[in-house]
Order: C-alpha cells, then structure tokens, then sequence
C-alpha cells in the first residue's frame, strides 16, 4: 500500500499536524495538492494509532493554551465536554499528617516551624498556600481539559473535512529504514500467538509506504525508539532518563461541593516530598485529581496507586473528595527530559513531532499545547513544500518544519526549562530552588546535575529503607511477598508506618477493580505481547525488580525464577516499567523491551 504521508500515533501534536494540514487538503478557494502516490487523487493521508479510540488518552490537562487559540481562535470550552476555561489557582505545600512520610530531619524541622507560625501564613488543614507563584507557573485564563475527550473533539474536526483517514486499533509495528531515510512503516502482525508465532488466522503487517512519515508516537512508542537507536540522538543529548509516572482518578464530586469548574490546585509534599499533585475542578461536579511519581524519587518500590490513594486522603482534600466516587482512572508515564531529550527532528522522508521529539516544559508543568504547537508547525512546513513542489527531504524539512520550531516559544522556553529540575538529583530542596532560580535568571543558572541512568540512580531497598527497616527485616518481607507472588511494596508502606487504605467501594478501591471500574481495561487477542525481557538471567540476577513495584496497573508481577510475569491483559501502556528497568544491555538500552501492541484503557473520560 502507498499513502503520501503516514502518521504515526493519534495524540496532541499529530491532532495539531492534522488539522492544519486538513484545512488546506479542504480549502476550496487554493490550488489542491495531488497525491504522488495515487495521481489524480487528493493527497492520501493516513494516521495509524494503537489504542481502539482516538479518545483513550489519559490526561488531565490544565493549559495557558496559545497555540490551540491561535489553531482555534474561536474556541468556546463549552463545545467539548469537560473543557473549561481556568478561573482560580493555587499553588500549595502539602505538610505530612500521618508521619510515615520519609522526610529529611531538616524538612521536618521546617515543616514544624510551619504549624508553630501557622498564623502567619494561608494554613489550612494541614496545608499551605504559598504566598508567591512565579508568572511561568500560571495557567491564568487557559483551560482545563480531558485528554480523552479533547481527542475525541479534535479527532472530529479533523474527519469532518473528509481529507484525512484516522485509523484506530492500528498499531505500527516499525518504520521502514533503508539508511538514514524513512520509506514509510510496517504495521503489527496479527494472528499470532503472545510470542509472536503465527496461528491459524495469521496476517503479516502491512507495509505502507510513504512519501513523508510523521512520527507522534508518544515518550513510549515503538517508532520512535526505533529511530533513535538506527539513527542516534543529536550530541549531548539523551532521550529517556528524566521522566515521570502521572496516575489520576475522575471523580463525581458530592452534591453541593464548594469547588467551582475552573478551580486548579497544583501541590507538592506528600505524600512524599518528590510527589506533586493536582486537582482540577471540569464542569458538572467532576474533578480529575492526581500526581506525579518522578524519576529522581529513588525508592525502588514507587507505586503510584498507593501513593494516590494516599494523596486524596490528605485532609486539605478529603474533605472534599470523601464522598466522591470514581468516574475513571489512567495511568501514563511523560518525558520530562524536555530540550535535553530531543532527538533528531527530521531527515530523508520522516519528521518527529509531540512529547516524543522533546517539546515538554518541565519548567511551567505544561506538555499538551507545546506538543500541538510542533504538530502545526510541521504541518505549516509541509504545506509551503508541497506548493512549492519541493521533496520531503531532510534539507527542506529542516529549514520548513525545524527553523519554525527554533523561532517559537517552543525553543525559547525549552532552552530556560532545560537544567530547570537537575537539582532534584541532589534533593527536595535543591530542586526547588534550581527551579525558581532557572526561572528567575530565564535559564541562565541552575542546580544539580544531569539525571543518571536507572541502572545507576535507583537504590537498593536497603539503602532506601536505612535507619528506618532493618535489612534483616526487609530480606524476610521479600521472601514471604515472593512466596505469594505478590510486589512489595504495600509490606513495605506498611511497616514504614504507612496506614491501611479504608476501601469505601467508591473512590478508595483496590487496583484491580480501578482497572475495571475506571480505566475498562481489556487487550484483543491475535497479537504478540508488547512486554517481554530479552536476557531472563538479568532478571534472575536484578536485586530491585522496580519494573513490577512501579507497575500502575499490576500487569507485571513477581514470576517463578525471578523473571517477571506479564499479563497484557491489564497494561495501559504507561511505559512505566521501561523508564524504571535497571538492567542494561546496550548502552541506554535495558533489559525490558516495550515493543509496539494493542488494548489498554478504554474510557474517553480521562
């Protein structure tokens, strides 16, 4: 099959790339641009994306939004459900109130100090808003969105002009890569079995070739991996060492709730000191809450679900969120690396667009609009070459897609927010004020250093736990959580001091019914599995397995040998446990290989 151009991934930066370019594809009033690969016909487009619905994204977005106002000019938030403009925010420090927190002893002291002077300050229950919020951090009259919803409209828009195909369920397996040019990509075999062998309905992955092959794939996607280890990242940078996991729940709040659509609450603090939060208050009593489990957290057993079951409870929020009941959950891990980890933007027949090519701003917290942005510039790129009648050759994307991006706020602000969280590889506090102070100075200094590969950074349990569990002590929860099967980290909050979650059945569930009741979780058979470990002595020999400890949806559990199981049939794609495996095989490359895959979450909601 031959397409003019091929997308890979249906998210924020191809919804971006896809409606501009179908603006023109529709114009009735310009010259149409006809298609190399089928003469005579409109050019073909065609974007392959894996989960089953352009609206399964998982995010809860709050955005000052210039690029989708200026794709959008007109844009009223009441056209898309649970999109609403921001009316009041607030940055707040989330104080310890159970005290299993693992804080320093100086940011206990400090915390201490807080409550003794607690008059001085905005305290309310057990919290802290923080009398200055820096102009980078607003969102002031931007909007708070659903990812999955705000998808779903964009996805609308853009096949409502009748020039593009958006083809969901569809996962690319791999570009296809003769030298350092792009020549389209291969779609996933279907048919096989979990290994990958062919049944008795097998069906190899379609080759589609293509002229120009957008990829948009995601922090986590095949393609884009692929590419960067044909094709290498540009010097110095490096793709896949600064990241986090963001794990949120829907809610239906309470009727008569105080808090009002357009209400954001950013916090930071607990339930640990590297753990940020956030609530944002949608339309018709729904609230999307949740946090951010980052990668310089060291501890080996960063589970994100207990740790949000944990968050909501702190009293600041429950007293609002108490009678709340779960409308939908999802997980997903993001690139933070930012200007650092961008990898090479375009060449001979291919371009990178979205979080995938490093356009996240760890410094303001904002992905979706920076991601859009990339996808509008290439599609403006693409357009005055394809008037122009030039080829989609590195030369003329580079000067038509790259040099846009270079001039915009994009790069501006990458280039301030590059080093901007370094100083949390020395602590809490040194990263906060590497922040302020890479803001204050517009990127010109900072703190810390760059983020140490996995394999390096996370401890060991023991190191994590020193002073607090004896290593005697941790040696028998492994061996008792290893004859269950089970990961180890609710032992180990246990006995830190970490108390039991009151299960409600309504917001305080356990992580399977989650899976159920909120993310709809299921996976089509017919497929391989797109989890497995390629060298099953690494995974005898690792002493951390973070991989199944960080899992947000428990797919991978402890197995028989101390190789991990996998059970695709609960994975959401996070990529969680890619970012977190500490066992290298190839340079940056680990043990663990997230290939590309089907099913996942199935609830536009989030």
């Amino acid at each position: 099959m031959a397409v003019d151009i091929a997308c890979v991934g249906f998210g924020p930066a191809m919804a971006g790339f896809l409606t501009t370019l179908s603006r023109r594809l529709a114009a009735a009033d310009r010259p149409p641009l006809e298609s190399a690969a089928s003469p005579g016909m409109p050019l073909q487009v065609v974007c392959y994306e894996r989960a089953d619905d352009p609206g399964f994204g998982v995010s809860g977005v709050v955005t000052r939004g210039r690029g989708l106002r200026a794709a959008f000019p007109d844009l009223d938030a009441a056209q898309i459900p649970m999109a609403t403009r921001v009316r009041e925010e607030k940055v707040l420090y989330l104080l310890d109130p159970v005290g299993a927190s693992r804080r320093s002893p100086a940011l206990r002291a400090a915390e201490a100090a807080l409550r003794a002077a607690r008059f001085a300050f905005k305290y309310e229950e057990h919290a802290v808003e923080l009398p200055y919020v820096p102009a980078y951090l607003h969102k002031t009259d931007g909007f708070i969105f659903s990812m999955g919803q705000l998808m779903q409209w964009m996805s609308g828009q853009v096949l409502s002009t009748g020039t593009v195909q958006i083809w969901p369920g569809t996962p690319v397996a791999s570009a296809l890569v003769e030298g350092k040019a792009v020549k389209g990509v291969r779609l996933l075999d279907q048919g096989v079995d979990r290994q990958g062998n062919p049944e008795g309905a097998f069906m190899p992955g379609m080759d589609v070739a293509a002229a120009l092959t957008v990829v948009g794939d995601g922090p986590v996607g095949a393609v884009g991996r692929q590419l960067d280890r044909e094709l290498g990242l540009p010097a110095g940078n490096h793709g896949r060492r600064d990241w986090a996991v963001g794990m949120k729940f829907v809610v239906d709040l309470p009727e008569g709730t105080p808090l009002q659509p357009g209400t954001v609450l950013h916090t930071l603090g607990f339930p640990e000191p590297e753990i940020f939060g956030f609530l944002y208050v949608h339309p018709d009593r729904v609230a999307s809450v949740g946090i951010f489990v980052p990668s310089w957290f060291e501890s080996p057993v960063r589970t994100s679900y207990r740790y949000l079951q944990h968050y909501v409870q702190h009293p600041y929020l429950w007293r609002w969120l108490k009678e709340a009941k779960l409308r939908s959950w999802g997980a997903k891990s993001i690139l933070e690396s930012g200007r650092r980890g961008e990898p090479v933007l375009a060449g001979d027949g291919f371009a990178r667009i979205g979080e995938g090519s490093g356009s996240t701003n760890v410094l303001t917290s904002s992905g979706v609009d920076e991601a859009f942005t990339t996808g509008v510039q290439l599609a403006e790129g693409v357009i005055a070459l394809l008037e122009a009648g030039k080829p989609l050759s590195r030369e003329n994307l580079e000067e038509a897609y790259v040099a846009r991006r270079r001039a915009s706020f994009v790069e501006a602000e990458g280039r301030v927010a590059e080093k901007a969280r370094d100083g949390f590889q020395k602590g809490f506090v040194t990263g906060l004020l590497g922040m302020a102070l890479a803001g204050a100075t517009g990127g010109k200094l900072s703190l810390g250093e760059e983020p140490a590969h996995p394999a390096e950074k996370v401890v060991s349990l023991e190191a994590f736990y020193a002073g607090l569990i004896p290593a005697a002590e941790i040696a028998a929860i492994r061996e008792a959580c290893a004859a269950k099967g089970l990961p180890l980290h609710d032992a180990l909050m246990d006995r830190a001091g970490w108390p039991a979650v009151p299960l409600d059945g309504k917001l305080l569930v356990t992580q399977q019914d989650a899976l159920l009741m909120g993310g709809k979780v299921q996976a089509p058979p017919g497929y391989a599995d797109h989890v497995t470990f390629l060298r099953p002595e690494l995974c005898r020999a690792c002493d951390r397995k973070v991989c199944f400890e960080i899992c947000s949806a428990e797919a991978i559990r402890p197995g028989e040998g101390g190789v991990p199981t996998f059970d695709r049939e609960k994975c959401v794609h996070c990529g969680a446990c890619l970012w977190s495996c500490t066992q290298r095989v190839d340079g940056d490359e680990v043990n663990l290989q997230f290939r590309a895959g089907t099913g996942g979450l199935h609830s536009a909601e989030n």
